[in-house]
């Protein structure tokens, strides 16, 4: 979660212990603050044991397991190409750039979050900017018209059978 959300969370708790110290039911906190009344209640218990301070966020789960300043390392690996680390093809995958992060800095990353990390970094799925040389686009749009409404075949025989 970012700090921004963090925060957002944060002042909907802080709106809800106001209404606490009030009196105002749960139902109507989660109403108006367009939380589940769980949640408020929740909110309620904690609040009940420490107050306002209670409810404060506690910050990330977690530290990124690559800082920002360290992810130039990955990034200039990147740059070399998926053929300078042994692949065939100049191909990156999530899986290979997870295997590159894995060998360079001995961290374990799962494929959402070597997705996570790029999408964080700025990077992007990207396709091909050329089409291949073999491309008839002629070609594919009698395919679609022709060929392929002959091979699909209707799922559903009509009438009694």
């Amino acid at each position: 979660m970012t700090d921004e959300r963090r925060q957002f969370r944060e002042g909907i708790r802080m709106m809800a212990a106001e209404r606490f110290a009030v009196g105002v039911p749960s139902s109507a906190i989660a109403r108006e603050l367009r939380v589940s009344v769980r949640s408020v209640q929740r909110w309620r218990r904690a609040w009940d044991r420490g107050g306002p301070r209670a409810l404060r966020s506690a910050g990330s789960a977690s530290l990124p397991r690559l800082s920002d300043a360290r992810f130039a390392v990955p990034e200039a690996e990147l740059a070399k190409g998926p053929v300078a680390h042994g692949w065939a093809d100049q191909r990156w995958t999530p899986a290979r750039i997870k295997t590159v992060i894995g060998r360079r800095f001995h961290k374990s990353y799962t494929l959402q979050g070597v997705r996570k990390l790029l999408i964080r970094h700025g990077f992007s799925r990207q396709v091909p900017a050329r089409r291949a040389v073999e491309h008839d686009e002629e070609a594919i749009c009698g395919w679609v018209k022709e060929t392929w409404p002959q091979a699909e075949a209707p799922r559903r025989r009509s009438g009694p059978g």
